[in-house]
């Protein structure tokens, strides 16, 4: 979660091109939320969409420093009924709806130039700590429909490493009536790390401390922070898809005393397109 420009921008690219965009047919996504892709068009069998994205953020969790980043977008999907096998990225998951009511999510993300090296920080600030190496991670994840058209919605989501755990849990609500996965979605999340996960991110063990010149840092599992999270998606035309999402995160008080917390919070802004195929 990186540095936000404003959710404003968003809104102001998603209100354009809801006025110049071609309309299509409407059709039933897996669930209608904007934050959950599929580009199977409502059919069973290959869904395929592939683009690129570009996002402002920062240059490591707990940085003041900011980049621009681009990255692919999409995801080769394979839908039968209920279910939604894909492949996206570093990740290999499975998706399915249960009762109208249940979305489940399981996931395998491999690294993918994930982790954090000492040269993410131009101002010098990581030195001495030495690079943090991304790790294999597996991703359970819940989300429960107060409504029967997903109009709000509560979340849930385990991320397990080798690096410690992460707990994200949340509230959600979708705007417009759109069944085919576009319009837009905001959600309210809490997370929480365990000790070591927190300590791969904001810690600093001995070695550390005598290598860069900061205090040594343990931090001990719970609260994280608390975030925010807006995203979009519009079809352009029957192949052309647009999505944007922003991201807000602020950091517990434990996190913002640890040296490598150079601000209160993260934030990210990002926008893109994909060709659905």
């Amino acid at each position: 979660m990186k540095k936000i420009i404003s959710l404003t921008l968003v809104v102001l690219i998603q209100g354009f091109f809801v006025q110049t965009a071609v309309g299509e047919e409407s059709r039933a996504a897996l669930v209608p939320l904007p934050s959950v892709d599929d580009f199977t068009r409502g059919e069973d069998g290959w869904g395929v969409g592939l683009g690129l994205g570009i996002e402002y953020e920062s240059a490591y969790e707990g940085s003041d420093e900011y980049e621009l980043e681009v990255d692919p977008a999409g995801a080769v999907q394979w839908r039968k009924g209920d279910d939604i096998y894909y492949w996206a990225g570093a990740a290999l998951g499975w998706r399915g709806l249960r009762s109208d009511a249940w979305l489940f999510d399981v996931a395998v993300a491999f690294p993918f130039e994930e982790g954090r090296e000492e040269s993410d920080s131009e101002d010098g600030r990581l030195d001495g700590l030495g690079d943090v190496d991304g790790s294999t991670e597996i991703v359970l994840q819940a989300r429960r429909a107060l409504a029967s058209d997903w109009r709000y919605w509560l979340d849930g989501r385990i991320i397990a490493s080798e690096d410690g755990s992460l707990g994200i849990f949340g509230a959600g609500r979708r705007f417009g009536d759109q069944t085919d996965g576009t319009g837009s979605d905001l959600s309210l999340v809490l997370v929480f790390h365990d000790s070591d996960y927190a300590n791969r991110d904001f810690g600093i063990n001995p070695q550390q401390a005598a290598n860069s010149g900061l205090d040594e840092t343990d931090l001990d599992g719970g609260f994280r922070s608390v975030g925010l999270n807006y995203t979009f998606r519009y079809y352009v035309s029957d192949n052309w898809q647009l999505y944007g999402e922003a991201l807000y995160e602020h950091f517990s008080s434990e996190v913002r005393d640890s040296p490598i917390a150079r601000s209160d919070y993260e934030a990210e802004v990002g926008v893109g397109a994909i060709y659905v195929f």
